[in-house]
């Protein structure tokens, strides 16, 4: 036999056998059309059914496993299966990254660009946004409206929706930071108070250690209360911490509030706009103008800003102040000033009688 016959690998071209470097070749062009077509091949619609011509939407449960994310994408329409999409992951490395919630996937997309797209947790995002001044019913009514919440207190009562916020307080009103805050859609709505809630508490903590002394608050609570009076009371922002000052300086001396928007919001969410004589002397624990001190609850979400007007006042002798009819106030320190200004600012611009 021919020793060159052995030893030469081109002489297997003539004997059958298949070349050495084709073996090694083989699994190459495999792994190579493995990534071809978990990175190229389409596997979601081309014209789905949702109303939308340029992507696709998917969601994905929270704590679901790979195999389990394949199976409900393939039940939403994807083309793939549990196994397949599985597969695609392990080898795109991110079997432990893939992130839940909801996701809109371009049309046309391969498992690998929604691997990669779950695994940067590219998601849909959802928002809403909470004004300062809004009342509890404004805010409960805001959140429930929202269509991309899962709405787990819409029908509690009052008590039950403190409960279940765990609030050691006797009303929701006043907790929740006014703010805009994005979410995932599905979420709960439980989750989006409780971020609120923390916020607030964040900020009245971080205002509480800092304000003036000597100051009429035995807990930041009281604050929060008279912070909430001075959102509803400021029509401009440069009169807020003499918004501030005037009912500082009442509370120090023992006077009456007097401030109309505790009489509103002891009206409930019925009032019609139209504050008549009678409700001052209706019997209500927010009627300032019958009882001394602060109302039992804040009346409204107070912004930072007024959080800390109610911590550090402006330096005033101010106790009354009139609205001007242009949106700001005018301050007064005694009675007289103040009638006077009363006469200037309001009685001219009431109608006059036929």
């Amino acid at each position: 036999m021919n020793r060159n016959f052995q030893k030469n690998p081109l002489f297997f071209k003539k004997t059958g056998a298949t070349p050495l470097w084709l073996y090694l070749l083989l699994p190459l062009i495999c792994v190579g059309m493995l990534y071809a077509g978990i990175l190229y091949w389409p596997v979601t619609p081309s014209n789905p059914n949702n109303g939308n011509d340029s992507s696709f939407k998917v969601k994905v449960n929270p704590q679901s496993g790979t195999a389990s994310i394949g199976q409900q994408l393939a039940d939403q329409g994807v083309r793939t299966s549990a196994t397949a999409f599985q597969i695609a992951a392990y080898a795109l490395f991110v079997g432990s990254k893939l992130k839940p919630g909801t996701y809109l996937l371009p049309l046309g997309s391969s498992t690998g660009n929604i691997l990669l797209q779950m695994a940067r947790g590219e998601r849909v995002k959802e928002s809403l946004t909470i004004i300062p001044g809004m009342t509890i019913w404004q805010v409960r009514a805001l959140v429930d409206a929202h269509p991309a919440l899962v709405h787990l207190t819409k029908n509690m009562n009052s008590q039950n929706f403190v409960d279940s916020l765990k609030l050691d307080y006797p009303s929701a009103e006043g907790l929740f930071f006014p703010d805009t805050y994005t979410f995932d859609p599905d979420d709960s709505d439980l989750a989006i108070y409780r971020r609120a809630v923390v916020a607030m508490q964040k900020q009245l903590d971080s205002v509480w250690l800092k304000k003036d002394l000597p100051s009429p608050y035995r807990n930041p609570y009281q604050l929060l209360t008279l912070a909430s009076i001075i959102e509803k009371e400021t029509g401009r922002s440069v009169d807020r911490n003499l918004v501030a000052a005037v009912f500082v300086n009442r509370l120090n001396k023992n006077m009456l509030l007097q401030t109309d928007p505790t009489i509103i919001y002891g009206l409930g969410p019925q009032f019609n706009g139209n504050l008549k004589k009678a409700d001052l002397r209706r019997n209500s624990p927010y009627n300032t103008y019958m009882l001394k001190g602060l109302p039992p609850t804040p009346i409204a979400m107070p912004s930072r800003e007024s959080l800390l007007a109610a911590a550090h006042p402006e330096h005033s002798q101010a106790l009354f102040f009139v609205a001007k009819g242009d949106g700001s106030s005018h301050f007064s320190s005694t009675l007289r000033e103040h009638e006077s200004a009363v006469d200037l600012y309001q009685r001219k611009l009431a109608p006059k009688k036929q």
